[in-house]
């Protein structure tokens, strides 16, 4: 991560497939390699709705995308696979159509909810009064309640309320496997990395109810992690506005805070449109 962080940190979009926790939580789900020729940044991993079929992310950095395509088909004939990409955003498609691909397939499930930094951390506004009546609930029942940053300090009484959080949780394989991927990211913050943010949540002295973890790029907070305890009243707005709030004192030329794709859930899309995002930032699929 150190070595590809700086040329991540000069992509021009706010997808968070080139946040730093964006790839570094899914490296090993997505089979990320990758490679930098001529000071630009080339990620191989797969398809993001079909991890049997390799792809390339955008190349960041000096080349062209013509001239970095040139170098990724002559990759992709020793290879005997097809040049494809995934999760490409909307704003490099008029660079890419140039290059006359085959195939520009829209990645309907994985689009990124895009909000205003202030609102979520302040929750002001008409629309936004539900969120701020879950807050207060969150206030009344749990008068003793904290917030502070993850750290070193608090990580090891992270992991075990990701126990309980997990007894609760849904057992699906996606489900599993992301709660193991969060797990991944608080040792990571237990062992010193310096780029992830996270924060936690009391709901009374010593007893976690949620966390967040994500990341800052330029002018927008990523958000990968968000686990609450379902039983704990209004545990979900609270850490989200907590976590905003907090980014923002610490960061503020935040304006824009992503938290990711709804993956097709509904469910989620019910939650990620009732904060009511900015944006949705449009993902494709390119072949050649």
């Amino acid at each position: 991560m150190a070595r590809i962080w700086p040329f991540l940190q000069k992509e021009e979009g706010r997808t968070t497939d080139f946040s730093y926790g964006g790839v570094l939580m899914w490296v090993d789900f997505f089979n990320y390699d990758y490679a930098i020729v001529d000071d630009t940044l080339f990620i191989r991993g797969v398809v993001e709705d079909n991890r049997d079929i390799p792809a390339f992310s955008l190349p960041v950095g000096k080349l062209r995308f013509h001239e970095a395509l040139k170098l990724i088909r002559e990759y992709c004939e020793e290879q005997g696979i097809t040049p494809e990409f995934s999760a490409v955003p909307e704003y490099a498609l008029p660079e890419i159509e140039k290059c006359n691909p085959v195939k520009i397939e829209p990645l309907d499930h994985w689009s990124d909810y895009l909000y205003d930094a202030r609102q979520l951390a302040t929750l002001q506004g008409k629309k936004m009064s539900k969120k701020r009546n879950h807050v207060n609930q969150f206030v009344a029942h749990y008068p003793d309640w904290s917030y502070e940053p993850l750290t070193a300090a608090n990580a090891g009484a992270v992991l075990e309320f990701m126990k309980h959080y997990k007894e609760e949780a849904d057992d699906g394989f996606m489900s599993r496997e992301e709660n193991r991927l969060a797990e991944g990211l608080i040792k990571m913050i237990a062992e010193g990395d310096g780029v992830l943010r996270g924060g936690v949540l009391y709901n009374a002295p010593g007893e976690i109810c949620a966390i967040s973890i994500g990341d800052v790029k330029g002018d927008t907070l990523y958000v990968h992690v968000e686990k609450a305890l379902r039983e704990v009243i209004g545990s979900y707005e609270m850490v989200n506005k907590e976590f905003a709030a907090h980014q923002l004192s610490e960061n503020p030329q935040i304006l824009y805070i992503n938290r990711e794709d709804d993956g097709g859930d509904e469910g989620l899309r019910y939650a990620k449109e009732s904060y009511h995002p900015v944006d949705l930032l449009k993902k494709y699929n390119i072949i050649f």
